[in-house]
């Protein structure tokens, strides 16, 4: 089968034949049925030898849906064709927070040499994905998976970072967003399904922020000139600011943004990995203000994420390609082309 695989650091991914994965004991293979295009997968690229300490080659694609092909020896709890998510972070499954469903926050990550499929081990960018364990699959229902391969990054990780929140989201407050791109549109939509804080989304794309406003957006904010981006949203949070700031971008200018109008005992979480750093002294953002850089979601976090799309309370704005159009999907994204979520579909090549 083809294989979309990074084979050098800071150079382009390549088409290589690889064979088709026979699961061992304990593992599955899983037909892929879409994997979503994100841009860790870009920052992959760009990061030097030695950023990770994961060996090449390995497939990209590290969010996955598919369905269940083939049973290791020992395998149980899953069936042959059922549809499933797969979880992106592989930890050891042996751990406190591995058992408690954290692997997100496994506690022996470092020794792993990987994150999990398509972050260091072979991912879903590809026809076939070998899956180390049952427990990383978590079913879909009715949800097509093509249609449902984004749920298990780019909702579940704005999932994790609003929920963990949710108790400074009182009716009435501000909630800021800032990139509602792949991550963003959902976290809008999310925020909507399960706060009653107003929504305010910031992009330098006007149609991403329209976007944004169909969603549910009260304000929608092009942050292209900072300053009165700034002035645009401290004037709708007024004195108390915002309660929360999600920011899916993590570039300085998002970032220093994200400090002038976060507010009090409030919280500023990174999720884009843009490289932008943020000065933390004890004036140098508001009293009781919290920062933090949360990793994707827990497994048991994706279960809730597949039900509230099968309820309909999110759906992901997915556009489709075949893998062979790889190259081209993640050069649009780097320019900022894609609206919503690109997903890579075998089928379709």
């Amino acid at each position: 089968m083809k294989a979309y695989q990074l084979t050098a650091w800071q150079q382009p991914p390549e088409f290589r034949d690889v064979e088709v994965p026979e699961p061992g004991p304990g593992q599955v293979l899983v037909k892929v049925g879409g994997a979503g295009a994100c841009h860790s997968d870009l920052h992959l690229m760009e990061w030097p030898e030695g950023t990770f300490a994961w060996d090449l080659p390995f497939t990209l694609g590290h969010e996955n849906a598919g369905w269940v092909e083939v049973l290791g020896a020992g395998v149980k709890g899953v069936e042959v064709g059922e549809a499933v998510a797969v979880y992106g972070p592989w930890g050891c499954g042996r751990c406190r927070a591995c058992r408690l469903s954290r692997e997100n926050f496994c506690e022996r990550a470092a020794e792993l040499r990987a994150l999990g499929g398509g972050l260091g081990l072979n991912g879903g960018l590809a026809e076939y994905l070998l899956v180390p364990a049952a427990r990383l699959l978590v079913p879909l229902g009715d949800l097509d998976p093509v249609d449902a391969a984004p749920l298990s990054d780019a909702a579940l990780t704005p999932y994790h970072a609003v929920k963990r929140n949710l108790h400074k989201l009182a009716p009435g407050t501000a909630v800021v967003v800032i990139g509602v791109g792949g991550l963003g549109h959902m976290a809008v939509q999310l925020l909507r399904a399960l706060s009653g804080a107003r929504v305010v989304a910031v992009d330098i794309d006007d149609r991403r922020l329209e976007h944004a406003r169909e969603l549910g957006a009260e304000l929608v904010v092009n942050s292209r000139d900072g300053a009165d981006a700034a002035e645009r949203i401290r004037a709708f949070t007024g004195a108390r600011r915002a309660a929360f700031v999600l920011d899916c971008v993590g570039a300085q200018p998002t970032l220093d943004l994200a400090v002038q109008i976060v507010g009090r005992n409030s919280q500023l979480t990174v999720v884009g990995v843009g490289g932008g750093v943020i000065q933390l002294g004890q004036l140098t953002l508001p009293f009781g203000c919290s920062v933090c850089t949360p990793l994707w979601g827990t497994r048991a976090e994706l279960q809730e994420v597949i039900a509230l799309a099968q309820n309909g309370r999110i759906h992901v704005d997915a556009h489709y390609f075949g893998i062979a159009e790889g190259p081209r999907v993640l050069q649009e994204l780097r320019e900022g082309k894609i609206m919503g979520r690109a997903v890579l579909v075998p089928d379709l090549d």
